[in-house]
């Protein structure tokens, strides 16, 4: 059955050249020059006559996922340039005021001009769940780890798998945020398309 699965992966991979070619609307001699081999078995594996090595298929397959790689939106298309946030000093009721004030649900936390933290409507509400008062908390009693920081070229596949485990993340440019991209950001260029 291992075999099977083997072939059965390999034949799914073989067809996805001639599926990718197209889609970059590439003709067969193009592809076989960015590869690196020839178009004549580039016409061999599409039409299935021929059973080519693996360096062969890897050196296609290569060249096509760049492609794909390339034309990937990035995170500085999504970023919402203005990063609100609030110190980790401040106290609790004006992380709520901003949050309020701004329509969000969460913060980044700064020291000096590091993010050190987030803090959320969810972690503020677990507080109080616990018996804490917000007026006699500041903003480090509630703040959980910082946020993930990407860099401004990182494809929205990977944004899009952060924000399965983090309520936002922080776009940075050496080392210096930008910006960042919530879920809502990520919902609103699906929404767009």
């Amino acid at each position: 059955m291992g075999q099977k699965t083997a072939i059965s992966y390999l034949n799914e991979e073989l067809q996805e050249i001639k599926r990718l070619r197209k889609k970059h609307n590439l003709t067969q001699a193009e592809l076989a020059k960015l590869a690196g081999v020839s178009q004549s078995l580039i016409a061999k594996i599409e039409a299935g006559t021929v059973d080519p090595t693996f360096s062969h298929v890897r050196k296609i397959l290569e060249v096509l996922h760049g492609m794909e790689r390339e034309k990937e939106q990035k995170a500085e298309q999504l970023i919402t340039g203005k990063i609100i946030s609030v110190s980790k000093n401040e106290p609790m009721p004006e992380a709520i005021r901003k949050m309020k004030s701004h329509g969000i649900s969460q913060l980044p936390v700064t020291d000096g001009k590091a993010i050190v933290g987030l803090v959320s409507e969810t972690n503020i509400i677990e507080k109080i769940a616990e018996g804490a008062s917000p007026a006699k908390l500041q903003v480090k009693d509630v703040m959980e780890d910082a946020p993930p920081i990407i860099a401004k070229t990182t494809p929205l596949t990977a944004v899009m798998e952060l924000l399965r485990h983090s309520p936002l993340v922080v776009v940075a440019e050496n080392g210096k945020p930008k910006g960042v991209i919530t879920k809502a950001d990520i919902l609103k260029k699906i929404a767009v398309l």
